[in-house]
């Protein structure tokens, strides 16, 4: 039996950062992209980042791209919500970080908790895996025909995460009906909405994954089953590294001015980057 991890407000927690994005957009297969080049030019490593709910023009994710670009790799931002992503106002006055959240009364939780079916519902139908896995499969073709482009990795949070997953299962479908091959390397950061061992067992390509443990969007039992699950996959290249007490999306959204959040998000960097340096060369 699948175990469903459902979407709850956390995946809503975090804080903006500050930063110019030094990068630039165009369209790519038909999706308004952020690109971020290494100094190089070089297109032999590239990485697909397949963003949270707060879309592809969050400066964190951007940021996060010139910092991969930094390290060698040629980076994407493709609008996969078609310009429909969730505000930013959502990141602070529904859930906070884990310090704020320990001082917060039932009250607030209430509330907190109340808007999140409100909000999430209808946007999670409007962008639900039949509609957003062909058009990255979609992206990833478009990518993967740009002249001097080699291997590919996908990095995923949160919602994006569990599209990083999927994509590691290897050939799919675009929305043309065309054969896509997938990713040669996934890393997905604090995954929601994951079935296990749904989404696991067809994992073909090389898998990373960071979780956080007091992610409430992933247990530490849910965690043990997927840990499990990966554990059966002797043929396929996988690591499973869990952050001490940080939350969902502390690898996209942790509070920089957390000396300990600061230095898991800046590990779990290190983490990606050491995944895709390996697979994607």
């Amino acid at each position: 039996m699948s175990t469903g991890v459902g979407m709850s407000s956390c995946c809503l927690s975090g804080t903006l950062h500050s930063g110019t994005p030094k990068g630039h957009v165009e369209e790519i297969g038909g999706l308004q992209t952020y690109v971020s080049e290494p100094e190089s030019k070089s297109k032999a490593k590239t990485v697909i980042f397949i963003v949270d709910i707060f879309g592809w023009e969050l400066p964190n994710v951007r940021l996060l791209a010139d910092i991969y670009a930094g390290h060698g790799f040629y980076c994407y931002i493709p609008d996969l919500h078609s310009g429909d992503s969730l505000p930013y106002s959502f990141l602070q006055n529904v859930e906070p970080s884990l310090k704020t959240q320990e001082q917060l009364t039932m009250v607030d939780k209430a509330k907190n908790a109340a808007i999140v079916p409100t909000t999430l519902g209808p946007w999670l139908i409007k962008h639900r895996e039949g509609v957003s896995a062909p058009m990255l499969d979609g992206f990833v073709n478009a990518v993967r025909m740009i002249p001097g482009t080699n291997k590919i990795g996908a990095i995923g949070f949160c919602w994006g995460g569990r599209y990083a997953i999927l994509q590691a299962h290897g050939r799919s479908m675009d929305r043309s009906g065309s054969s896509v091959e997938g990713v040669d390397a996934a890393y997905a950061c604090h995954p929601s909405l994951v079935s296990v061992p749904a989404d696991f067992e067809p994992v073909t390509k090389p898998l990373s994954l960071a979780m956080g443990t007091k992610d409430s969007l992933l247990p530490m039992d849910v965690v043990g089953q997927i840990q499990d699950v990966m554990a059966t996959k002797t043929d396929v290249p996988h690591e499973i590294q869990l952050y001490e007490d940080q939350v969902h999306g502390f690898a996209l959204r942790g509070d920089w001015s957390s000396e300990k959040d600061k230095k898991s998000m800046d590990e779990a960097v290190e983490q990606g980057k050491n995944w895709f340096e390996k697979y994607l060369s």
